[in-house]
């Protein structure tokens, strides 16, 4: 069955062209034919009825104001910049620090060991690119995240989370595989020092079948937690590999949520050399995900717990209303990813859902939003009345004794915008969500007009990120633009890097 048409790309020789989603078996399969390759059949869901549900809560966006790029999207994707034909604004900048990195890992999309160059801006250049990101319009982005690469290589690094502070990013992430951070707590405390908002830190697992440098990781977050530093946990999950912990790293999360902010699960992406096999072995799609968590939790934590990025879009509405201000707005593809919140109650992991209709709840929301837009005799005061009204009977009744918390938690922040209530609301909870990247053969332009995780380059451009890593490989030509020699003294007879072996790793850190 038909469900929509779109365009893709053909995994061999990367050419544009029309597709259709269609629906057979439960499962939704994107479909194209190259003139070169045939016919090419690759799985983009593998529940129909999780991506239907997921459909509902389409919210398309505007775009930022004069793009950098003049193409339309009949150009998409070559002619990122942003372009004119882009829907979403920076939600989230990305800044590839350095493409050094003292580990190897065979599935990394940013993988530098074969580069043999070294892609490293200049702290000026970095500056230059979170200076072009604060002045986007209407919005400027929030969050900027370092990657690489690994950005613990700069030494540069604090200087660099403290110029982004001054500059008015509200939150600076590093993505990091923590070996610096479990090898040296100081470093972690001048972060900390230098306005770093969370560490995105790389962990594949609770067993050293699944996560080699388990120890390094694990004391990583024993600094973090030392020095009062939050954490999210990002697993790369493969099919095979490590997909059957998915549960049981969001039990150690939660046993360690002290520190630990969340849970943010990447489904693998396949780019570089992955063959057709590969992929049909170790793809993991959203639904797969979330199967898999509500089976290894037992069902504490169910599939449909889960909801689309864009099911927040009526808060930006509400907020943009209440205060007449242009607001960030999360206008992502339904279908890029999915998330919730857990409770965290000793042992017990209790869903947000068990406490509010989320459907209601995101109802009056709305409702209150389009009260206010409508605006004329009705006061903001009593748009809001009636509103938390409204909101009040999606609050459910239950033993978990978070109802009146949540309440509270609505009351401070839509009311009163008392932000801090957040804070003592996240330190309770525990965020779980997944953002499945796409590569070559999942490839849906329609989700890459709409993604609001953007690469800033240094000639000034902010590349969509599946853009970047895939298609026509962005950071591929922006690192070999800037790219300098890799010092002779570092040079291996193969022209690469030479990197710490995860053993070594390992037996250099103290277990936890």
């Amino acid at each position: 069955m038909l469900v929509k048409k779109t365009k893709s790309l053909c995994p061999a020789c990367k050419r544009v062209l029309d597709a259709t989603i269609v629906e057979e078996d439960n499962k939704i399969w994107l479909e194209r034919t190259c003139p070169d390759h045939g016919f090419i059949r690759s799985l983009y869901w593998s529940d129909s009825r999780m991506y239907h549900r997921f459909q509902e809560y389409e919210t398309v966006g505007t775009g930022i104001d004069g793009p950098v790029a003049p193409g339309e999207s009949d150009t998409c994707p070559q002619n990122c910049g942003l372009c004119s034909g882009h829907h979403s604004a920076t939600l989230l900048a990305n800044i590839d620090v350095t493409n050094r990195c003292n580990l190897n890992c065979d599935f990394c999309f940013a993988n530098a060991r074969a580069c043999g160059f070294i892609y490293e801006p200049t702290f000026s250049d970095i500056v230059g690119m979170m200076k072009n990101l604060r002045n986007e319009r209407p919005v400027p982005p929030p969050a900027v995240q370092f990657s690489g690469g690994e950005p613990t290589m700069r030494e540069d690094l604090p200087d660099l989370i403290r110029e982004a502070k001054a500059l008015g990013f509200s939150q600076v992430q590093i993505a990091t595989n923590g070996i610096r951070l479990a090898k040296d707590i100081a470093l972690v405390q001048q972060l900390k020092d230098a306005g770093l908002s969370t560490i995105y830190l790389h962990f594949d697992g609770i067993s050293e079948e699944t996560n080699p440098i388990l120890a390094t990781s694990r004391k990583a977050v024993d600094n973090c937690a030392e020095v009062g530093m939050g954490v999210v946990l990002v697993p790369t999950v493969i099919r095979g590999r490590n997909d059957q912990e998915v549960g049981a790293i969001i039990r150690y999360a939660a046993a360690n949520i002290k520190v630990v902010r969340g849970v943010n699960f990447q489904p693998v992406a396949f780019t570089g050399a992955a063959s057709a096999d590969d992929v049909a072995k170790e793809r993991v799609t959203i639904p797969d995900l979330t199967a898999n968590i509500e089976a290894q939790t037992d069902g504490a934590l169910r599939q449909d717990d889960f909801y689309p990025i864009p099911c927040v879009a009526p808060f930006t509405h509400l907020v943009e209303e209440y205060t007449g201000r242009p607001q960030v707005a999360f206008t992502a593809h339904q279908h890029c990813g999915a998330a919730t919140y857990i409770f965290v109650n000793g042992d017990e992991i209790v869903p947000v859902n068990r406490m509010i209709d989320v459907e209601k709840f995101l109802e009056s929301v709305d409702h209150m939003a389009m009260t206010l837009a409508k605006g004329g005799s009705i006061s903001k005061y009593r748009a809001l009345l009636e509103g938390v009204k409204d909101i009040h009977a999606s609050l459910k009744k239950g033993d978990s004794g978070k109802t009146g918390e949540i309440w509270r938690l609505i009351a401070t922040t839509l009311i009163k915008q008392n932000f801090d209530a957040l804070r003592e609301f996240h330190w309770n909870a525990l965020f779980i969500g997944t953002m499945h990247f796409m590569d070559d053969y999942n490839y849906d332009l329609d989700r890459v007009q709409r993604c609001c995780i953007h690469y800033a380059t240094p000639d000034g451009r902010m590349i969509p990120f599946c853009t970047y890593n895939s298609g026509p490989v962005y950071r591929e030509q922006v690192w070999k633009q800037y790219a300098r020699p890799l010092p002779e003294r570092q040079a291996t007879p193969s022209g690469t890097e030479k990197v710490a072996t995860e053993t070594a790793v390992l037996s250099s850190v103290p277990p936890s």
